[in-house]
């Protein structure tokens, strides 16, 4: 079957979509959470075999990596999509014009949603569930390191639209070779967005060669600015957490910016991250202050490039700031406009950065980890969005609609 047949069998779907009542659609999703679970150890053995052709060094191993402990998680996520309600049908706007036509504006889904994705085979039951949910066809290109990941999931959705005689084509994972991107991204008349899931390379890749609208989404170059009035235990806890909870995602702190008058506590502020085996690539000023604490082993001098580096991993840059001006500066010339964050106890300094960082989610006294549409109340996430058109951040239900005008009248012509 050529790539254009699969396109085309999403396109005819995406008509049929309607047809699905919300009962229907929450009812499947329930039992899709009940089946992966149910399904966990052949979901498992198979990621198994995705993993044994990764390096475990590889930043995208914790991405690739599955779980039981996980996949209860993504099932979860997805009876919390089932417990939402819905978009669809809801009216923005509904007035009657002076010559009695009846115009209202009206949530509907995108399409067809498009969407590339690397070692994540997560995404694969998020993206489906939240595209589901808001009568979307999803048309997935995963990676092939996570080939029968993406495979085993794939089949466990299919077996529960099967049960309920739904068109098999409202999901439609694409064969793992490079020549499926390349169609997806040509599928002019048949997908209505792409998004890319994956490192900024991909990212960019996509946003370069698509012929389709990209919203592009996941590159993350995180700060957290350490203020002169910061609190020292409560900023301890948030860099640790930022930067460890999990390395490899786009919420992950790259650079902690310290302003300088408060040097003298870098070292008990970075402490915790010499325990979590942190390696860092620290400025000048900074190195000159570590260097009798933090393990030598772990602590490096910054080049240039350490500065704007999506990390990954267990590394981290560290750079000192004469004060939130020159912070600001800092993250306007490196930001990826993902998340931001502030430590400070002055509530103006608080307001200047919370109102002038250009970033999808921006936090004063908090980790970056939270950035995540579970978290945000959104259920599960189809990506981050760190563009402004269309949706911004979190991409949950809501942002994955558009709408149409529906106007209705009694023979009114226009003179």
């Amino acid at each position: 079957m050529s790539y254009t047949s699969y396109f085309e069998k999403a396109q005819k779907a995406s008509r049929s979509m309607a047809g699905i009542g919300k009962e229907t659609t929450d009812l499947v999703l329930r039992e899709l959470a009940d089946a992966l679970v149910l399904h966990c150890a052949d979901i498992l053995a198979e990621n198994l075999k995705d993993l044994a052709k990764m390096p475990i060094e590889d930043p995208k191993y914790d991405r690739l990596k599955l779980s039981q402990e996980r996949i209860k998680d993504i099932a979860n996520d997805i009876k919390s999509v089932a417990g939402l309600t819905s978009p669809l049908g809801e009216i923005l706007s509904d007035k009657t014009l002076e010559n009695q036509l009846h115009i209202q504006k009206i949530r509907v889904p995108l399409g067809v949603i498009g969407v590339i994705y690397e070692a994540r085979p997560n995404v694969t039951a998020d993206v489906f569930s939240l595209c589901f949910k808001t009568g979307n066809v999803a048309v997935l290109k995963g990676g092939s390191d996570a080939e029968f990941s993406n495979l085993a999931i794939t089949k466990v959705i299919q077996s529960v639209l099967a049960k309920h005689e739904i068109n098999p084509d409202v999901l439609t994972l694409l064969p793992a070779e490079r020549a499926a991107t390349e169609a997806l991204l040509n599928a002019v008349g048949f997908v209505d967005v792409l998004i890319p899931r994956g490192s900024q390379s991909l990212i960019s890749y996509v946003r370069a060669q698509s012929k389709i609208p990209v919203i592009e989404t996941g590159a993350g170059i995180v700060h957290t600015y350490f203020d002169e009035s910061g609190d020292l235990e409560k900023g301890k806890a948030i860099v640790f957490n930022a930067k460890t909870r999990r390395v490899s995602v786009c919420n992950s702190l790259d650079c902690v910016l310290i302003n300088q008058n408060r040097l003298a506590d870098l070292s008990a502020l970075l402490s915790p991250l010499a325990d979590g085996q942190v390696e860092l690539f620290a400025d000048e000023k900074s190195y000159e202050v570590l260097k009798y604490t933090y393990p030598s082993t772990l602590l490096n001098r910054a080049t240039p490039e350490h500065f704007g580096t999506e990390f990954l991993s267990l590394k981290m840059a560290v750079k000192t700031v004469d004060n939130l001006d020159e912070a600001l500066n800092h993250i306007a010339d490196y930001s990826s406009k993902h998340s931001e964050a502030i430590i400070s106890e002055n509530a103006g300094n608080i307001a200047k950065f919370l109102n002038q960082v250009d970033a999808a989610a921006v936090y004063a006294n908090a980790s970056t980890g939270f950035t995540d549409g579970a978290q945000f109340g959104l259920g599960a996430e189809i990506g981050i969005s760190t563009q402004k058109l269309h949706a911004r951040g979190p991409m949950g239900l809501e942002e994955l609609t558009s709408y149409k005008w529906v106007v209705q009248g009694d023979g009114q012509i226009r003179k």
